[in-house]
């Protein structure tokens, strides 16, 4: 299940944004999706998003951030293009990628950050 996240959950479930540098605080990796309700590309994503999240519940952790809601979290990750997903592990730096992506390219992305098969 995909979970929305407002500032305090992110800090409680993901991290603080707030410091010079980010530490994840997480129990496994985890996906933040920052998208924005107006975006026609972040509608399509939504669906390949909850898939990707029913395909790997227990092993990553998937979030999502309403950039409009959440400009503070937006700005630390700097995101200026929605939609955008944060690829977080549980050691090492997060990684990004920007625009609509289909659901094997995620998939190979969590391979090769997370490891996860």
């Amino acid at each position: 299940m995909v979970k929305e996240l407002d500032s305090e959950q992110f800090m409680n479930l993901v991290g603080d944004y707030t410091g010079t540098e980010f530490k994840f605080i997480g129990q496994r990796p985890c996906i933040v999706d920052f998208y924005a309700t107006w975006c026609g590309p972040c509608k399509a994503l939504s669906p390949i998003i909850d898939e990707v999240a029913a395909e790997y519940d227990g092993k990553i952790d998937v979030y999502r951030v309403d950039i409009d809601k959440n400009e503070e979290i937006s700005a630390a990750f700097g995101i200026q293009s929605v939609p955008t997903l944060i690829f977080i592990p549980v050691s090492g730096q997060p990684r990004s990628s920007v625009g609509l992506l289909p659901k094997e390219t995620i998939k190979e992305a969590i391979a090769l950050v997370f490891d996860i098969k």
